[in-house]
């Protein structure tokens, strides 16, 4: 390279070169830099004896990737780059999900004692404390378990809440799980007995919770709020018992409110106990197929008064009781007989009557139960030095100086304890009306049990005999502390649990055909549930469960199922060949008669019934004609789904026995049909289809399943289509409590939500009304806090599913533009709905019906001129 021709800087200063003279120059030099590079790289790493190496660059200890290898990654750490406060090996974390007692706590009865009960079937109970969203259930369990627990008597003033352990419940204040706890309690008569009590949730969204906890009792008690009353959980869940066929007695708690809070008179208070009685009572009537219902009543003893927050609870039979310890020589049965109803006591005579012997003369539960409460209640609340002790001492309570110096609320909790006791009463309304494990056997068993009442099995269990096969029926499962593994929750039903047992687990899906849905596993130990803790005298079942607890949980964006269904009868008779063009099946499709895909739903009629019993159902109830009735095939798209498949042909025109070989095929084209819509491939709903004609090919290869199936449901899709298709969608049943003057605000909530209401009532004896109103299941997003928002926080909504409603509006409209963002009138709903539905499932706009209508098919169409709304393509 010629040094003249560049300066001193590197730049060319030489004559002009052309440019492929420059671009093969340029790659020279280059390629003389890599060369020069590489030799460069080759005489560092070759080892130079005689080089001069400085101290830094010394190597006098093998590399870490020369030590381990290069599958090790190694990380230095200079010194002082992690704070001090930071340990330089953490400890482990233990993951801690809900509240457990490290030590078992002290009782008023021993383990020892408690387990040995548990022997005799007879003096058990199984309970289930049920009611609507904070009427006062857990607060109950706590009086019990201070009742029962020394430990926990000593500070009655903090909120215990002892069956709500996860840390979630704790910190809302409201039960999300069933808890049991098994405490020894007694009666009036100081008789111990086994009681297993399951504290649920209240508010409507647990609902599984409590079917849980009810599966595994032999009884409930229904707690209400003596101040709001009957609301809508307590409906349903009263419906519900009544379903599961369990003994029910009612707890009317919260009796406080109606002193300190509503400031009812005595008289006032006992109408308000005798409507919600009496409203209870219309329940059980309305709900019951027997011709004699439950009845519930204070005289029956069925039902008992209760304050949690005071610590009381009492029967008729249990406040009698307290009569015949001051004054003695009182018969309680015949006392507590005359202590509700119009029953008055005549001071003169000293007798009962049925009419009042003056104006002023008050109903013997007035004089003898709630007049002495109201004296207490004003007596502890008005004047506490002055006459309060004169009336403790006609009582016979005592208290020390230090109890009378403590503050209002415990000082009435404390003399509202030493007056009515413990909660006796309740004990011996459960005693006497729920049935105990061996008496109940036979009515749960044929309740639960899906096997043969004529077996081994059945006999053992009905006999509760402990020496016979082992059954264990199990409805719950309970995480430990730390949420590793799982603890299975179970009913004894007949022979003996023993730890290291090897047991066969049942599955929801197993049958003695399929033994697919089962295991066979050992049993760990066994253990008596306390909510927070397990009596160690016993060992505990364990499942193991996943242990993968770090993983990331994606919460998809709400979304409203909707229905497909049709309003009128298919204008013409659809028809399907199959792709071999050997089969031919025809349909058409209507509406169902009103009610009858809620019965199916709610089984009261099932597909399994012979013929002659479905026949006279359907042709009694709905006026079906009996060869209509006995010509059901199946409902769709299961055995409890809203759509009835009919075969309607003619012996004189199809042959019986070619349809008879493919019928089954033709019910899982039909049920394939109904499970996925044409519309948005959402459920159809509410619709009959009717086999009108049915020609089959007489080879067996020609008309198999892959044949008819798909034909099937093709044809149950033209038929569908053919028939005016609409979208229907879910509508909740929303019940509103709020103050007077907060009424037409909900009114106004609800009318911006397509929501309209249908009773609107005082509740009796309160300032509160009740609103009751419909809102489409679409619009209630946001609808609890908007009403909140609207009403100053003042207005209390719970929501449940109520029925399916036609959405307004033909889907199929084309003439329809949907305008992005804005809200759409009420003709244009159904058509959004749907295309919005298709767009979100990555479907396309519109129906195509080349998808299902044969070519057959749209000849026949374009013959008779019918108008489709629906793209070709």
């Amino acid at each position: 390279m010629d040094a003249d021709l560049y300066d001193e800087f590197g730049n060319y200063i030489g004559p002009e070169l052309d440019s492929d003279d420059d671009e093969e120059e340029e790659q020279e030099q280059l390629d003389e830099d890599d060369q020069q590079e590489y030799d460069d790289e080759q005489m560092e790493d070759e080892p130079q004896p005689m080089a001069i190496v400085l101290h830094e660059d010394k190597q006098y200890y093998p590399s870490a990737l020369q030590v381990y290898g290069p599958d090790v990654e190694t990380i230095v750490q200079e010194e002082d780059a992690q704070p001090l406060d930071v340990p330089l090996i953490e400890p482990v974390k233990k993951k801690k999900f809900q509240l457990k007692e490290q030590d078992l706590p002290d009782t008023v009865y021993s383990m020892e004692f408690l387990a040995d009960m548990m022997d005799n079937t007879t003096l058990i109970r199984n309970v289930a404390l049920v009611g609507h969203l904070h009427h006062g259930k857990t607060s109950f369990v706590d009086c019990l378990i201070r009742q029962t627990h020394p430990t926990y008597q000593d500070n009655e003033e903090k909120n215990l809440r002892y069956t709500d352990i996860l840390f979630t419940e704790q910190e809302r204040g409201c039960s999300i799980k069933s808890i049991p706890v098994t405490l020894l309690l007694q009666d009036i008569k100081n008789k111990s007995y086994l009681m297993n009590i399951f504290d649920t949730p209240g508010h409507v969204n647990f609902s599984d919770e409590v079917t849980a906890a009810m599966r595994l009792c032999d009884g409930v008690v229904l707690f209400v709020d003596a101040a709001e009353g009957v609301m809508l959980n307590t409906e349903r869940l009263l419906k519900h018992a009544v379903q599961e066929q369990l003994q029910i007695t009612i707890c009317i708690n919260k009796i406080d409110r109606l002193v300190l809070e509503l400031k009812l008179p005595p008289q006032d208070a006992y109408y308000k106990l005798r409507h919600i009685v009496e409203e209870i009572n219309g329940l059980l009537t309305l709900y019951s197929d027997d011709a004699n219902p439950q009845i519930v009543s204070p005289v029956l003893g069925n039902v008992c008064f209760a304050s949690s927050q005071y610590g009381i609870c009492f029967t008729l039979k249990s406040f009698a009781n307290i009569y015949n310890l001051h004054f003695g020589d009182v018969n309680i049965e015949e006392f507590s007989k005359r202590l509700w109803g119009d029953i008055y006591f005549n001071t003169k005579t000293r007798k009962f009557t049925k009419k009042a012997p003056h104006n002023s003369a008050q109903r013997s539960f007035v004089e003898f139960i709630l007049e002495p409460l109201y004296k207490i209640f004003a007596q502890v609340v008005g004047d506490v030095d002055a006459s309060l002790l004169d009336v403790l001492d006609e009582l016979g309570i005592k208290l020390t100086k230090n109890e009378m110096k403590l503050n209002i609320r415990p000082l009435l909790r404390l003399v509202c304890q030493k007056f009515l006791g413990d909660f006796s009463g309740f004990v011996n309304m459960c005693v006497e009306h729920i049935r105990s494990p061996l008496d109940n056997a036979k009515t749960k068993i044929d309740h639960v049990y899906t096997g043969p009442n004529t077996s081994k099995v059945y006999e053992d269990m009905v006999n509760c005999d402990q020496e016979g096969i082992l059954m264990v029926h199990s409805s719950k499962m309970y995480p430990t502390e730390d949420c590793t593994f799982f603890q299975v929750l179970g009913r004894v039903m007949s022979g003996t649990l023993h730890a290291g047992t090897d047991v066969r687990i049942l599955g929801e899906n197993y049958t003695i055909q399929d033994e697919e849905d089962s295991r066979i596993l050992t049993v760990g130990r066994l253990w008596i549930y306390e909510s927070r803790y397990f009596d160690i005298l016993f060992d505990i079942y364990k499942l193991k469960g996943s242990v993968e607890l770090c993983c990331c949980i994606l919460v998809a964006d709400p979304v409203v199922a909707f229905c497909e269904t049709v309003v009128e009868t298919s204008s013409l008779k659809c028809f399907a060949e199959t792709p071999n063009k050997k089969n031919k099946l025809t349909m058409i499709a209507e509406p169902l008669e009103k009610g009858l895909a809620e019965d199916i739903e709610n089984e009261n009629v099932q597909i399994g019934w012979n013929k002659k019993k479905l026949g006279e159902f359907f042709q009694t109830k709905y006026d079906w004609d009996l060869l209509a009735a006995r010509s059901i095939w199946a409902f769709g798209p299961d055995n409890t789904g809203p759509n009835i498949l009919v075969d309607d042909t003619l012996p004189s025109e199809v042959d019986k026995g070619l349809l008879s070989s493919v019928k089954d095929s033709i019910v899982q084209g039909f049920q394939w049909g109904t499970r996925e819509g044409p519309l948005c491939e959402e459920p159809i709903r509410n619709t009959k289809f009717k086999i009108l004609d049915a020609v089959i090919a007489n080879e067996p290869l020609h008309r198999g399943g892959g044949q008819i199936i798909p034909t099937a449901r093709r044809v149950v899709y033209s038929a569908f289509l053919m028939a005016t298709p609409r979208l229907m969608e879910p509508y909740l049943f929303v019940e509103v409590q709020a103050p007077a003057d907060c009424v037409s605000a909900v009114y106004t909530v609800l009318a911006k939500r397509r929501g309209h209401v249908t009773q609107d009532a005082p509740v009796p004896g309160s300032p509160l009304y009740t609103i009751k109103a419909f809102i489409p299941a679409i619009d209630s997003f946001g609808f609890e806090t908007d009403l909140r928002t609207h009403t100053q926080g003042q207005a209390f909504c719970l929501s449940v599913f109520h029925h399916w409603q036609i959405v307004p509006g033909d889907p199929l409209d084309k003439t329809i533009i949907i305008r992005p963002l804005e809200p759409q009138p009420a003709t244009h709903l159904a058509r959004e709905f749907m295309i919005k539905t298709r767009r979100r499932k990555g479907l396309s706009q519109d129906v195509s019906i080349n998808k299902f209508f044969d070519d057959p098919m749209l000849l026949e169409l374009a013959r008779q001129d019918v108008m489709l709304n629906y793209p070709l393509l």
